[in-house]
């Protein structure tokens, strides 16, 4: 967090650079706002600064209605659907739907299913399974490369349920077995 004299003078130059850094709450009104915030300036003496709007809220302070610092750049509600899809991405990277559904990961994320799949439609272009054998394809490639792991052990390592399901994945994608696949060492 950065120190009072700092985030002070950034609120009274009502800084851009600073929006979403920083979040100013008043003493005497209960409400925090954004250092952009058009209202008139509090007195410096009445202010606390926060490092994030929940950590304003925490503290007992509402946001403000017309800055709306819940929604500043940088913050989750800013970033809109985006937001999900990325916390989608990093359970499905993490193994979510190696060993879950999508239902499972929609349950997660707090939304349905058919709004998971659209979201991903938006903004991957493809559904959260295709996501997740892509991530598979990738993570067994590196196997492939880079270990003398059998093939059987680098198949559920990269998240296949099955050695058949991995070998039809690969020959559906590449024409030929992972066998194939792997660089000869020597």
């Amino acid at each position: 967090m950065l120190d009072f004299d700092t985030c002070n003078q950034a609120r009274l130059r009502r800084d851009p650079a600073y929006d979403g850094v920083f979040f100013t709450a008043v003493r005497t009104t209960g409400i925090y706002c954004r250092p952009v915030c058009p209202v008139k300036h509090p007195l410096s003496k009445n202010v606390r600064y926060y490092p994030s709007a929940a950590a304003a809220e925490q503290a007992g302070y509402r946001p403000c209605l017309r800055c709306r610092p819940e929604t500043a750049p940088f913050c989750a509600a800013w970033k809109g659907t985006q937001t999900t899809v990325e916390r989608a991405l990093t359970l499905i990277e993490a193994g979510a739907l190696d060993t879950g559904s999508v239902e499972a990961l929609a349950d997660r994320l707090g939304i349905g299913t058919r709004h998971l799949s659209r979201l991903f439609a938006d903004h991957i272009g493809a559904s959260p399974l295709q996501t997740a054998q892509t991530l598979r394809i990738g993570r067994a490639k590196r196997l492939l490369s880079d270990t003398t792991l059998p093939i059987t052990e680098i198949a559920f390592r990269a998240g296949f349920g099955s050695v058949r399901r991995f070998n039809a994945v690969f020959l559906k994608l590449y024409g030929r077995p992972p066998s194939s696949i792997r660089r000869p060492k020597g």
